[in-house]
């Protein structure tokens, strides 16, 4: 018997990947230039941005959680080769998506000043400061990311990834345009970062959400169901995204929490840590990419039933991930000395920024895909319950409690926060390794 044909061809790859490595190198570079810009107006911007982009991040999860969970029904219905409901799908998971950045957008709003000063009451005044005002401003564009990453989510489902890398593109153009503006010309500190990410996120949410509303696509917004309530389709979503959300959540809280722990070691190390994170992304841009690619592509294989081809390309994409970090990251450690002039921080900043960026990128190569590509192949086939206990398990006692004894109880503040970060890549590999060979995610149906 002749073996399935191949649900994606290698253009088929070239033409889902590569734009989400431009995209996602977009995102990179623009937050590497919201860093730099900011760090010209003093530490204490810098400081409290970095700090509030945590909380954000959190936000921002959320909010891809929910994504992810109408992207895995959709992509399995149109597998399963069955377009109406997938239209419905995508249709509830904007009703989803609105109704969550909403409830979260009251929420940040009203308890502004409750949640910083629980998270970081311990910081300077000044930098207090300037993170209430990047918090209030961004936190507007919440309701603007959960349309966007909803739309972006669809729009990989089927394909389009082309469309979202070119809105993509624009909005950053925006955001980077008038973070210039806002710095250098209106030298509104903070704020002059904050707008112009309200502004850009309204123009991709409003592209993106017109694209999928026209008639004739592969998979199609309509108003009508928007507005509508369909149980049993929002229940298949959100048994991805509950969970899923959840374990992203615990996985950014526990960024929030690691960070407020840093605050207590001083405002270099804030910074440090601040321009270490974005830096970092420079290594596992690729790898990102992978993580968005995996579960439309695993997704549709499922909703075939074609498990062989879902391993298949797991093991593909996993290894693109590996390779690209090796490269990537060890460009960025090799260009630290040149990166030095680009930023404004001390040179105790500076020297901890270097520590923190080799320590990531070494353990990078081995462990990042492993750690988040992988599980995501679970979560496309819906095995989402697992992927959330060793989340949860690992976040609490290899994070948390690692950077609390490592950083604070044997003093080695920061290095000990970061030594606790590879601990829980190292859980999270191991036991994802595990269940993947299991092979307990392939019996589990939800179309």
């Amino acid at each position: 018997m002749d073996s399935p044909k191949l649900l994606f061809s290698n253009a088929d790859l070239k033409q889902l990947i590569v734009p989400l490595v431009i995209e996602q190198t977009l995102v990179m570079l623009v937050g590497i230039t919201d860093t730099m810009m900011v760090s010209n107006a003093g530490e204490a911007a810098i400081s409290g941005v970095s700090l509030v982009d945590m909380v954000n991040n959190l936000v921002a999860t959320i909010l891809a959680a929910v994504a992810t969970g109408g992207a895995v029904i959709v992509s399995q219905y149109l597998g399963h080769k069955n377009q109406k409901q997938a239209n419905l799908a995508a249709s509830q998971l904007y009703t989803v998506s609105l109704l969550t950045s909403l409830s979260v957008t009251f929420l940040c709003l009203v308890f502004n000043k409750q949640l910083l000063r629980g998270l970081f009451g311990s910081i300077d005044d000044d930098v207090m400061g300037a993170a209430t005002t990047y918090f209030l401003i961004t936190s507007l564009s919440f309701p603007f990311l959960g349309l966007y990453n909803a739309a972006g989510a669809l729009l990989r489902s089927i394909q389009k990834t082309s469309v979202t890398m070119r809105v993509s593109l624009v909005m950053n153009l925006i955001n980077v345009a008038g973070n210039a503006i806002g710095i250098f010309v209106l030298h509104a500190g903070v704020a002059g970062v904050a707008v112009p990410t309200l502004v850009s996120r309204m123009f991709a949410a409003i592209c993106l959400t017109a694209i999928l509303s026209r008639e004739g696509g592969e998979v199609r917004i309509a108003r009508h169901e928007v507005v509508s309530w369909h149980r049993d389709v929002l229940h298949k979503i959100l048994y991805i995204a509950i969970p899923n959300g959840m374990e992203n959540g615990f996985f950014e809280l526990g960024r929030v929490i690691v960070v407020s722990i840093i605050a207590l070691f001083g405002t270099a190390q804030i910074a440090a840590n601040g321009v270490a994170n974005s830096l970092d992304t420079i290594g596992i841009t690729v790898s990102r990419a992978m993580n968005l690619a995996v579960i439309p592509i695993v997704g549709r294989c499922v909703g075939a039933g074609e498990y062989g081809q879902a391993k298949y390309y797991t093991r593909k994409l996993i290894l693109m991930s590996h390779l690209s970090i090796v490269i990537l990251g060890g460009a960025t450690i090799a260009l630290l000395p040149a990166i030095r002039l680009l930023y404004g921080l001390s040179d105790e900043a500076w020297r901890l920024t270097v520590w923190l960026v080799v320590i990531h990128e070494g353990v990078a190569m081995l462990l990042h895909p492993l750690s988040f590509n992988l599980p995501n192949t679970l979560r496309a086939a819906g095995d989402v319950r697992y992927t959330l206990a060793v989340g949860a398990f690992s976040i609490v006692f290899c994070r948390l409690l690692g950077a609390y004894l490592l950083g604070v109880v044997l003093g080695w503040k920061i290095i000990g926060v970061w030594v606790a970060m590879c601990v829980d890549w190292v859980f999270r590999s191991t036991f994802f390794i595990a269940r993947y060979k299991s092979g307990t995610w392939m019996r589990i149906h939800l179309v």
